[in-house]
């Protein structure tokens, strides 16, 4: 327990993990990089190994929910949200005076409010990347979260990545669809450029590189450009040429517009999720 610190001082107040996942891993490394004190972290899981594997690190564990958490001045919700409405009731009680961080996938705040009995809540949309650093998190707060609070957050965000704070929640939805789904529709396409590498002769492993340093390197150009991808993809594509014979066929085959379905299904279907885990 840090116990010089005030309970508003977010930066040196304790910190209280409900999960100890791949997620919550990710933004205690960020956070001890940014060089908190490990002891100025605790972490309730109920897995041994997680929480030996976070001991090592110096953190404080648990196996269930005690006194401890009472100190945190911030709570990270990192459980599955199918576990949230029985973790909240062991939890609530002890966390009435904490400002809470959900990095679960689907779960709206007015449920989460609903179930700790405090409106002091932040919600994120994170993707994977954020456990090396190039994460994207999407962010709203509730309006009794205040300024100051709302920095300490994306502080405490900042080193998994890039961040963004939406205004409405249900943008969340589409957050969750563009780039918390994101990486998977990249590793699809790379997935689908090895395959191609081998039948035109190179293996898999030639395939791999070629495909995860072009995108790379696309990306890296398209962020440091004030072109438009439009723009950068006409560059490219030289009437008559390889890659004008490539976007021809993707269009003549449609996969614009399904990948634009694809991803407005994916917001869909995170609407449902909320309605699903809120009941």
């Amino acid at each position: 327990m840090n116990s010089t610190s005030s309970p508003t001082d977010l930066s040196t107040a304790d910190i209280a993990f409900i999960g100890g996942g791949n997620m919550a891993t990710a933004i205690i490394g960020g956070l001890l990089r940014q060089g908190r004190a490990p002891a100025s972290i605790l972490v309730v899981d109920p897995s041994a190994e997680q929480r030996a594997r976070l001991q090592a690190l110096g953190l404080r564990t648990a196996a269930a929910p005690d006194t401890a958490l009472s100190q945190a001045a911030t709570v990270v919700w990192a459980v599955k949200p199918q576990q949230f409405k029985d973790a909240a009731a062991t939890c609530a009680a002890l966390t009435p005076q904490a400002l809470h961080f959900s990095v679960m996938a689907g779960l709206r705040t007015d449920d989460i409010a609903r179930l700790l009995g405090t409106p002091r809540i932040v919600r994120s949309m994170p993707n994977t990347p954020a456990l090396v650093g190039q994460g994207m998190t999407g962010l709203f707060a509730r309006p009794e979260v205040t300024a100051a609070e709302r920095d300490a957050i994306a502080r405490m965000v900042a080193p998994t990545g890039q961040l963004m704070w939406v205004d409405r929640e249900a943008q969340l939805d589409a957050v969750t669809a563009l780039s918390g789904s994101g990486p998977a529709y990249v590793f699809y396409f790379i997935e689908a450029m090895v395959q191609a590498a081998e039948d035109m002769g190179l293996s898999a492993e030639q395939g791999r590189q070629l495909a995860q340093a072009t995108f790379a390197g696309a990306t890296a150009l398209a962020s440091q450009s004030s072109e438009t991808p439009a723009v950068l993809r006409e560059r490219v594509t030289s009437k008559g040429g390889t890659t004008h014979a490539a976007i021809t066929r993707l269009e003549d085959g449609g996969v614009k517009a399904i990948f634009v379905a694809a991803m407005r299904a994916a917001e869909k279907r995170a609407g449902e999720l909320g309605d699903e885990f809120g009941r």
